[in-house]
């Protein structure tokens, strides 16, 4: 969660730190700091709130460090403030450690080192690891050795970057569950938790695997596992620009992400949607494309949105393949001794390839024997690196805290699976054919209701000030309203909830009256009618109704009292189309409400401690 990058080489590091910590403030942004050796010493800078206050804190001094670290922090242990900020340093301020993760043994290890003659300062699981080091650097007077004796008696993640004013040569980083790679460049190495922080810098980049320690020095690096086996990296290419991690003249990333739909499900879709043969093509399947078919049963775990669009592959997978679909929060996953069998497959979706509780679902599942596949947006994530087949999504880099073009793009990846699945189930040629022309057209739709947004900002303000919002949706558009509670709770802070529409009189129906806002999604599908039973439900206990309805629809006109008309579309495909307004009004919202729509409160980007 945490952001993480540090610098070795002939330049000032703290213009690169403070850079990079802007660019990866998405991964947490309750405090930040940088160490430095500066003139052989030790100087730490750190500051609770965002980047912009430490970097305010830090002006006008004359600063010049060739080696540095910097850390952007998600706080887990102690609340945020100056004290509990990162980097964190030893009794006698020689070392500094920054690190995203947690240290489930912190206590433990707190209380023999307090023994032992240690002071700790701060509420953090993070000091216990610079006491740690310090305590065997007394012995060996050495800041690798010493970092990877120490690691051998931790507990839990990391993500971890070590200096120490003793060896002013170097910067120690280390790996377990927590994102971290190597920038390789000239006269100068990067080590960061993500690439967004080396993008301006190097193209190079090494990705560290669990229980892995690097040193790095200013022309030269080695790697070893923590158990002190050597290791030989290949050096990999990133391959996205530094503009699509940049605003490009709109006001918030999020609004640019949801702007970005047409395209980044183009780029989805592109070279695996035959339009002209009437097909899918899935490279990154076909080697263990057999076990999918023959599967008896197929689980898909995920968290937050990623859980929503898994709701929706389930509905494709079931109605398309006819294959049973499970489908699982991640977290929840591993902890009820899940039933799974050596001829069951696991898909597991994350956004970011990194997510701690998805991570433990499939080491979980290959455990037991299945056979696992992966869908994930980040190329060279752990996810991507320990499944056995799977699909990366194209979206491009998503810097929005609240997930958009992500989501879009996972439900466009779902469809081309639960295509590819069903022509070779059995799936008739004409339908086929049907689906993917229907499929190829979602971008042009996404633009149409893009370019219709004065109704949605007007809806916006006439909401702005609600309490409780209620999503109801039927079939699969059920995980639809969902995902569009959780964008309008993510975002504005306005208390939201998802339902089955037909659920809603079972509960929820009694929370309504004039001052309640129902959403209702209602396209023209099989269930259509019944839906608008609901919506008659509502209006007979004056709740007001916002429809996200079909561009042909005019019965819905006598019940709403506001409508958002998406294009028509197949009905597996509809969530495709019926998020965007869902995802634009939460976003005008949280704009009119003064929120901070990039980085809402308490939230991060990715999830990478449980």
């Amino acid at each position: 969660m945490c952001g993480i990058v540090g610098y070795i080489g002939e330049k000032n590091s703290l213009p690169i730190l403070i850079e990079g910590l802007r660019r990866l403030e998405y991964r947490g942004y309750d405090s930040a700091g940088v160490a430095l050796i500066q003139d052989k010493k030790l100087v730490l800078y750190k500051q609770a709130g965002k980047v912009q206050e430490l970097a305010r804190q830090i002006e006008g001094q004359q600063i010049f460090a060739s080696l540095g670290v910097g850390h952007t922090r998600w706080a887990t242990h102690g609340e945020p403030n100056d004290v509990n900020a990162h980097p964190h340093g030893d009794c006698n301020e020689e070392i500094a450690v920054i690190h995203n993760g947690i240290i489930e043994n912190f206590a433990t290890l707190k209380r023999k080192l307090e023994r032992d003659g240690h002071i700790m300062r701060t509420d953090t699981d993070t000091e216990v690891l610079a006491h740690l080091i310090e305590h065997f650097y007394k012995t060996n007077k050495d800041l690798f050795l010493s970092t990877r004796l120490a690691l051998l008696e931790v507990q839990g993640t990391y993500g971890l970057l070590v200096i120490s004013k003793k060896e002013p040569d170097k910067i120690i980083a280390a790996r377990k569950g927590s994102p971290l790679m190597l920038g390789v460049g000239k006269n100068e190495n990067f080590v960061a938790s993500d690439a967004a922080a080396l993008i301006d810098h190097t193209r190079d980049v090494i990705y560290l695997n669990d229980d892995e320690i690097v040193s790095v020095s200013q022309n030269s690096y080695f790697i070893k596992t923590i158990h002190d086996k050597e290791i030989i990296k290949e050096v990999e290419k990133l391959t996205f620009d530094l503009e699509e991690i940049e605003k490009g003249g709109f006001d918030h990333f999020m609004l640019k992400e949801i702007h970005e739909q047409p395209e980044s499900i183009r780029n989805s879709i592109r070279g695996r949607l035959l339009v002209d043969e009437g097909r899918v093509k899935l490279g990154g399947l076909e080697r263990a494309l057999d076990k999918l078919l023959q599967a008896p049963r197929v689980l898909i775990t995920a968290c937050g949105t990623s859980w929503h669009a898994a709701l929706v592959g389930k509905y494709m997978f079931e109605q398309l393949a006819r294959i049973p679909v499970e489908v699982d929060y991640a977290s929840e996953f591993r902890y009820r001794n899940p039933i799974v069998r050596s001829d069951d497959v696991l898909l597991v979706i994350s956004q970011s390839g990194e997510t701690a509780d998805t991570l433990a679902a499939l080491r979980e599942a290959k455990s037991k024997g299945a056979t696992v596949f992966g869908m994930v947006n980040v190329v060279g994530s752990t996810i991507a690196r320990e499944t056995d087949a799977g699909v990366f999504i194209h979206a491009g880099p998503e810097i929005g805290v609240a997930s958009t073009k992500a989501f879009t793009s996972q439900l466009a990846v779902l469809s081309l699976i639960a295509i590819l699945l069903g022509r070779h189930r059995g799936m008739p040629e004409d339908q086929a054919k049907t689906l993917v022309e229907d499929l190829a057209s979602m971008p042009s739709k996404i633009q149409k209701v893009l370019k219709n947004v004065d109704q949605i900002k007007i809806i916006a303000e006439e909401l702005k000030n609600a309490k409780n919002v209620l999503f109801l949706g039927r079939g699969i558009n059920f995980p639809t309203a969902l995902e569009g509670a959780l964008k309008l709770k993510e975002i504005s802070y306005i208390h939201a909830e998802g339902y089955p529409a037909a659920e809603m009189k079972h509960g929820p129906i009694a929370l309504i009256d004039e001052n309640m806002p129902v959403i209702f999604i209602v396209p023209k599908d099989a269930i259509y009618e019944k839906v608008l039973s609901n919506m008659q439900e509502v209006r007979a206990r004056k709740g007001r109704i916002i429809a996200i309805a079909n561009e042909d629809d005019d019965e819905v006109e006598k019940l709403a009292e506001f409508i958002i008309k998406v294009p028509r579309t197949y009905s597996y495909f509809g969530p495709i189309v019926n998020v965007i307004p869902l995802q634009l009004l939460a976003y005008y919202i949280a704009v009119a409400r003064g929120c901070n729509v990039d980085q809402p409160r308490n939230l991060a980007k990715s999830v990478t401690v449980e």
